[in-house]
């Protein structure tokens, strides 16, 4: 199946943000079976909080379509977009998101709140849970290693 190859590919990305020390959440975005971006959670690495993993392929994209919006393309992330990211991804015209873990606390596409049934301009289409397993414990794995860290302190 196609989303899991593809998310394969976001977990990757999650993993190379895990080895720089962030939190393990990565991003493509796929249009036509060719990637068009991807990213990876960039917040400590660039003292900035709107650097998650979806807002960085997002800019990616935008930058090599030379344009604001990226249609007939789909999102994948390992890990359910907030809120700030939901906007993000609505307002660029993602056609569907992919994700693999839910995030109870902050998850924003049917965790706390599913922005995508909002009445606004665009509603992207979204598929849940997609390798949900292995991006959720690649979450547990990073947060679970941070705590022994912080103990041997």
């Amino acid at each position: 199946m196609d989303d899991d190859k593809y998310m394969k590919l976001a977990i990757e990305q999650a993993k190379i943000a895990a080895s720089m020390g962030e939190i393990p959440v990565g991003a493509i975005i796929i249009s036509n079976g060719d990637i068009i971006s991807t990213g990876y959670n960039k917040r400590e690495m660039l003292t900035n909080s709107l650097a998650h993993a979806e807002i960085v392929a997002i800019n990616s994209a935008c930058k090599k379509l030379n344009s604001w919006r990226i249609l007939n393309a789909t999102l994948y992330v390992t890990l359910e977009p907030c809120a700030m990211c939901a906007g993000a991804i609505i307002n660029s015209r993602i056609e569907k998101v992919v994700f693999g873990a839910y995030d109870p606390k902050a998850g924003s596409f049917g965790s706390l709140v599913n922005l995508s049934e909002l009445r606004y301009n665009h509603q992207p289409q979204i598929v849940s849970g997609v390798c949900e397993k292995e991006c959720a414990d690649l979450l547990s794995n990073f947060f679970r290693e941070l705590r022994k860290k912080k103990k041997l302190l």
